[in-house]
């Protein structure tokens, strides 16, 4: 436990989209089973925490494992928590998009008709801004590549850093300080 603040992240559970790999931003679609077991899965390791706030992406996937981890009544909804907008992404593979359009990145290259890096680094960086005005630890439910944004953007890394995070559903990483608040760190990542 640190002496200063810390803001803990978890992913949503699994979804129909996560589990097959297809770009879910916008899509407001529910956790299975297995994603709401996990969610459950979560109250175990969150259990005795205390947080100043807990916020939440509005997306269906996100609060109800939020609610199901037990923190649903206090969570406070934050639009800027929701997922990368995939314009005409949305609902495709990766590997279906390189066949149209090979070399592509996310992190690099955005989604036509969504948003690019910069426009989710903007909104991780008003995110952060409220978090640090809370001076207390914070508990964040929301979507694996804004969540892979918003820790590059704590450490003070461009937004197309997010690339080198990877977060598995139901993940809970941890972002907090090392000597002091103008050190920012992971403290860890991507734990089940």
């Amino acid at each position: 436990m640190s002496a200063y603040p810390e803001i803990y992240l978890v992913r949503h559970g699994e979804t129909e989209w996560s589990a097959s790999g297809k770009h879910t931003g916008r899509t407001d679609i529910p956790l299975t089973l297995a994603g709401e077991a996990a969610a459950r899965g979560v109250a175990d390791r969150l259990r005795g925490l205390s947080v100043k706030a807990v916020w939440s992406s509005p997306s269906q996937r996100a609060f109800n494992t939020c609610t199901l981890a037990g923190f649903g009544a206090s969570a406070v909804k934050k639009d800027d928590l929701q997922e990368w907008d995939y314009g005409a992404y949305e609902g495709v593979k990766t590997k279906e998009i390189l066949v149209e359009r090979p070399g592509w990145q996310l992190f690099r290259d955005g989604c036509p008709s969504g948003e690019t890096a910069a426009d989710v680094g903007a909104r991780a960086d008003r995110i952060i801004a409220g978090l640090r005005a809370i001076e207390g630890s914070v508990l964040v439910f929301s979507s694996s590549h804004f969540l892979r944004v918003l820790a590059a953007r704590w450490l003070g890394l461009p937004p197309e850093g997010g690339a080198h995070f990877v977060l598995d559903t139901a993940s809970l990483s941890i972002l907090g300080y090392e000597h002091d608040l103008t050190e920012p760190v992971i403290r860890k990542w991507n734990q089940k």
